[in-house]
């Protein structure tokens, strides 16, 4: 950290700029202030095609709105693509020049203990618990529960984005987290034009 200015690497997410999810629109609204702020942020986004086809696929982008990406490696099979990228990316925000590592969603947190091994600050945002989703199979669900086991334990900061999630971790983990719920954009409000004229 130098100034102030810190090196921030953000991972768990697919791919920014792709907006594929929810989880993908809170990495880069985030990562577009923090750089605002006068801070340097890496996106390690996952190998792969978008969500919708391969034709919605950004080619080759090394930069962002000033946020800095880096593709990681892999798996690129249905149930490996997340857990891959993520063992992949905790490998990535380990040996890096990075400041703060921010893991998004619960799975990816199983590698927040690599980073923090090498004096890294990390921060865990939970974005729902993910475990209780029916679409995980059992190699995935067992991942899941230990990226928030990982994130409980390691974590220097866990934020959750509802009320209920943060009493789980309190009364499952006796673990206190930082309620900070997702904004939204003020909307731009303009003239009714065309509606008046036709």
């Amino acid at each position: 950290m130098k100034n102030g200015q810190l090196r921030i690497a953000m991972l768990g997410h697919k791919r920014i700029p792709s907006r594929e999810g929810g989880v993908e629109i809170v990495v880069e609204e985030l990562a577009t202030r923090m750089v605002e702020r006068g801070n340097e942020v890496t996106c390690l986004n996952r190998a792969g095609h978008h969500v919708s086809g391969k034709e919605f696929d950004e080619k080759n982008k090394k930069e962002y709105k000033g946020i800095r990406l880096k593709t990681v490696p892999t798996l690129d099979k249905k149930g490996l693509a997340a857990m891959t990228a993520s063992v992949t990316g905790g490998v990535c925000a380990a040996f890096g020049k990075y400041d703060v590592v921010h893991f998004h969603a619960e799975g990816p947190c199983a590698m927040l203990w690599l980073p923090k091994l090498f004096g890294k600050r990390c921060v865990a945002t939970i974005h729902g618990l993910d475990h209780q989703r029916a679409k995980w199979g059992k190699l995935a669900s067992t991942y899941i529960m230990m990226g928030e086991k990982c994130a409980v334990k390691h974590a220097d900061e866990i934020i959750v984005l509802s009320k209920g999630v943060q009493d789980y971790f309190r009364e499952k983990y006796g673990r206190e987290t930082r309620f900070i719920p997702n904004g939204v954009n003020r909307p731009v409000i303009r003239e009714a034009n065309i509606i008046k004229y036709k």
